[in-house]
């Protein structure tokens, strides 16, 4: 057996531990990347360590930190007041909201992460205060991002039409754009019907809304008017920490937007400093970090690092490449970039992609351009997944929910979103351009 299809299988039993024995994934994988990069690739230790995911890490643990801050000094039940009262209390628009705001940012140059790390927080408390599921919350969240993710002048949009013309490929950023643009947002609309969406308020709105079969059972979980310890007129009340937090998120921002800073260094930067000023605040707000979820991802990611080092995953994308069918070639990259997607970095994913489907594209059967927007599609639409940067900040900053079965709630809509959108987008994009 070569060590690249031994990879793969340790992989599928870590699934299979880590879903019936309820052990932490990142645990598993952490093992599974000591003995496959060990005895199988002749990695040593710190080779292995190089696929430790040392930035997510800290954006999970920095903005999971300062917006504990900010739930704790109450800037968050602030928030929450004054975004359902600029929406005239209508529940309903609260998620397309964020979407929009998500996907505007990442329109404009924000990395689809760094927009997530901003959006995330705020939403999801929206979500737990209002009886919206968090599920359909995160979900348009992420999915913003991507809608406006290869926008002309976006990171993603950017970097895959440079790619195309080193490549030498025949490109279109417009259609790039569009093609994310509408099926992110058909996608979105989907969830929004079958979350429930349209059972939500349209109009008035305070407190829950939904009946919630598990409510009462997470602790901490807000009261049915939107309280926990603040009354309704201290949550709207601006107090100096809860200025200095405004302050703080908005620092964040521009940080992370205009002078394109780290998020998860300047997340943890000013929750340090707004816990010097308030310690009271604060003191709590290290034990609220999702540390199961940072172990979860970091280890899931090492192990993914140690499949790129050994050569795995350029394995099976040469293996794919090397098929004599080019429509079911196309169809296969599609499959890899979502699969291998939901673990790993998007833009990376995609810059390996493309080079390898050039030897097809340049047969002339497959039009170049709807090739590529497929692959950008579908190596980006799964990030909800819980394993990608996305959809672990959306895990991490959950309220109130059971956060073992949230988990599973994203990685089930993950992979229905891998087995479904590559198919979808190839029939729409590339087959239509075959001849």
């Amino acid at each position: 057996m070569s060590p690249e299809v031994l990879s793969i299988l340790v992989l599928a039993v870590i699934f299979v531990l880590a879903t019936t024995r309820s052990i932490n994934m990142g645990a598993l994988a952490f093992a599974a990347a000591f003995g496959v990069g060990t005895l199988a690739a002749g990695m040593n230790a710190e080779e292995i360590f190089a696929g430790f995911p040392g930035d997510l890490f800290v954006v999970l643990v920095g903005v999971t930190y300062l917006f504990a801050i900010a739930r704790a000094n109450g800037t968050t039940d602030w928030l929450v007041h004054a975004s359902v009262r600029l929406v005239g209390g209508r529940v309903a628009l609260i998620p397309w909201v964020m979407f929009a705001v998500t996907g505007a940012l990442t329109a404009i140059g924000a990395v689809s992460p760094a927009a997530v790390a901003i959006v995330a927080p705020l939403a999801l408390g929206f979500a737990a205060q209002y009886g919206i599921k968090p599920l359909l919350m995160g979900a348009l969240v992420v999915h913003g991002a991507q809608a406006g993710g290869f926008s002309p002048i976006s990171i993603y949009g950017s970097t895959v039409n440079g790619i195309v013309a080193r490549e030498h490929l025949p490109g279109s950023p417009v259609a790039l754009f569009a093609a994310s643009l509408v099926v992110n947002l058909l996608i979105a609309a989907v969830l929004f019907v079958a979350l429930g969406g349209l059972r939500l308020p349209r109009t008035g709105g305070g407190g829950r809304t939904q009946s919630d079969p598990d409510e009462g059972r997470d602790e901490g979980r807000s009261t049915p008017d939107g309280g926990r310890a603040d009354s309704a007129a201290g949550a709207l009340a601006l107090t100096p920490a809860r200025i200095a937090t405004l302050i703080a998120l908005l620092a964040l921002v521009v940080a992370v937007l205009v002078l394109d800073l780290d998020a998860g260094l300047t997340a943890i930067t000013l929750a340090v400093v707004l816990s010097a000023v308030w310690p009271q605040d604060s003191k709590a707000a290290v034990a609220e970090i999702t540390w199961p979820t940072v172990l979860l991802i970091c280890g899931v990611l090492t192990y993914v690092g140690v499949l790129d080092e050994m050569g795995t995953i350029t394995w099976a994308g040469h293996a794919v490449g090397g098929i004599g069918i080019p429509l079911l070639a196309a169809l296969l990259l599609c499959y890899i970039g979502a699969l291998v997607s939901a673990f790993a970095s998007s833009v990376g994913i995609i810059g390996a992609l493309i080079p390898l489907a050039v030897p097809f594209l340049a047969q002339g059967s497959i039009g170049a351009v709807g090739m590529v927007a497929a692959l950008a599609v579908s190596a980006t639409v799964v990030d909800v997944s819980p394993f990608s940067t996305n959809g672990a900040l959306v895990l991490a900053n959950a309220k109130n929910v059971d956060r073992d079965g949230f988990f599973k709630q994203l990685m089930v809509y993950g992979a229905l979103v891998v087995a479904a959108v590559p198919a979808l987008v190839w029939l729409a994009l590339v087959v239509p351009g075959f001849g």
